[in-house]
């Protein structure tokens, strides 16, 4: 395991870095997604349906196979990127949902409240829904932080060296299995068992302060 420690520590930062920048790009998205269908922008909506639909139901195996084999054809693009994309194209329809599912949280009469007493529309999203919705989305949201990060575990597929990518090298061409597969284990609960515990303290701080 020594031996093989250095390889899985370049393997361990590179997955951070796909995850991180995914994850921060889909929630960005995301958000905005979650804008235009809450106010049901005319053309945008019926688009970002469409879009939520095929992200949420095609594999991100096949996204990615589509953004690395078929994009590539007429585009440039690194298979780094290509795992970035994916974890965006990916993400950002589960975020989207998890957004909107708090946003339509907020009761209608406050909102009618809100344009009697003058409240611009983007006063009123900023004042009173957004933090009202927060609360309600977190849970969601945490929970597809944790989903993408388990789910750069197959961008592998496309020549890129994660954590995955390297223990299956490692057990192909030495034969390690058992050492292989506990830094395996060993990185993700690294990665994961943190996040879980502070969403778990986000979770309560929401509920205490939203409820």
């Amino acid at each position: 395991m020594y031996s093989i420690l250095p390889i899985f520590w370049k393997a361990f930062l590179l997955t951070l870095q796909v995850s991180a920048i995914g994850i921060l790009g889909a929630t960005f998205i995301g958000f905005f997604l979650a804008i235009i269908l809450y106010y049901r922008i005319p053309y945008l909506y019926r688009i970002s349906r469409v879009y939520i639909e095929i992200s949420r139901n095609t594999p991100l195996l096949i996204q990615l196979f589509f953004l690395y084999f078929g994009l590539g054809v007429w585009v440039n693009i690194s298979n780094f990127w290509c795992a970035i994309f994916g974890v965006i194209f990916l993400g950002a329809s589960y975020m989207a949902e998890s957004f909107r599912l708090g946003l339509q949280q907020v009761h209608k009469i406050q909102i009618e409240q809100a344009l009697s007493l003058g409240f611009s529309r983007l006063q009123i999203l900023r004042f009173i829904i957004l933090p009202q919705s927060i609360g309600v989305s977190m849970p969601a949201i945490c929970a597809n932080i944790l989903f993408l990060i388990k789910e750069t575990s197959i961008v592998g597929a496309i020549a890129l060296p994660d954590i995955m990518a390297i223990a299956k090298e490692i057990i192909g061409i030495y034969s390690q299995t058992n050492e292989a597969l506990f830094l395996l284990i060993v990185a993700y609960l690294i990665m994961l068992l943190p996040l879980s515990f502070i969403f778990m303290a986000l979770e309560k701080y929401c509920k205490r302060i939203y409820n």
